[in-house]
């Protein structure tokens, strides 16, 4: 990513929620969180395919999904 502006900035705002959500109770069903995902599909593929892979993520996590191990593919 370093020649990334936009897909570095994406990572840096992140890396920010994640520093916020700790002040909160842990929510994510999945494994990594989706947060973790999204940043590890970012950096793994890029903005477009990690962007497209971190959405439908978060389009899973909601309580009628019963969660688990999901790695970034």
């Amino acid at each position: 990513m370093k020649g990334k502006p936009v897909a570095r900035l994406l990572l840096a705002a992140i890396r920010l929620y994640q520093m916020f959500s700790r002040l909160t109770p842990r929510r994510c069903r999945f494994y990594p969180t989706c947060s973790q995902y999204a940043y590890g599909a970012v950096s793994r593929h890029g903005i477009r395919k990690g962007g497209v892979l971190a959405l439908a993520r978060l389009f899973k996590c909601h309580p009628w999904n019963p969660g688990g191990y999901d790695p970034v593919p």
